[in-house]
């Protein structure tokens, strides 16, 4: 019996070390996100001849009013150069319940921003993201995004298949 309970143990410790994940910040919100509040994470030297997954984590509670995020991303490389996208996510199901990890009111998402990227510039890369969301038929965005918990950033090794 002993020696199965070690083997097990042994087994799981080797599965939990092969995390591809190099890089995961998460940034906590005052309990709402402002229009114009934008949240800055600053990339370790990354290996120029690995590809990497870039994920966009969000915790949101019910307090969310939204079935959706607009956000905008900025990647700036060390050189100056600047790519902005405007990416939509999903954050409930038709039904109305969250998607999402979690247990009770609080939902973590995992969202791809973007798939297989390579980081040949050297020196240190920084992502901005930055909430866009509108009221239908309203110009102006929300002033103060209600429900957004906790921001983050991830990226992760690619893994080949």
């Amino acid at each position: 019996m002993n020696r199965f309970l070690l083997l097990f143990l042994a087994a799981i410790s080797l599965v939990s070390c092969e995390s591809n994940i190099v890089f995961s910040e998460t940034r906590a919100m005052d309990g709402e996100w402002g229009a114009d509040e934008v949240v800055e994470f600053k990339l370790p030297q990354l290996d120029s001849l690995k590809s990497y997954d870039l994920f966009v984590n969000i915790r949101n509670n019910n307090e969310y009013k939204f079935n959706n995020l607009f956000l905008i991303l900025s990647m700036n490389f060390p050189h100056g150069k600047t790519i902005t996208d405007t990416i939509e996510y999903r954050m409930a199901n038709p039904d109305g319940s969250w998607m999402g990890q979690g247990i009770g009111n609080v939902k973590e998402n995992k969202l791809l921003y973007k798939q297989s990227v390579s980081f040949l510039e050297e020196g240190i890369y920084s992502i901005d993201i930055a909430q866009a969301m509108r009221n239908n038929g309203n110009v102006e965005g929300v002033t103060k995004l209600e429900g957004i918990t906790d921001v983050g950033f991830s990226v992760e090794e690619t893994t080949k298949q």
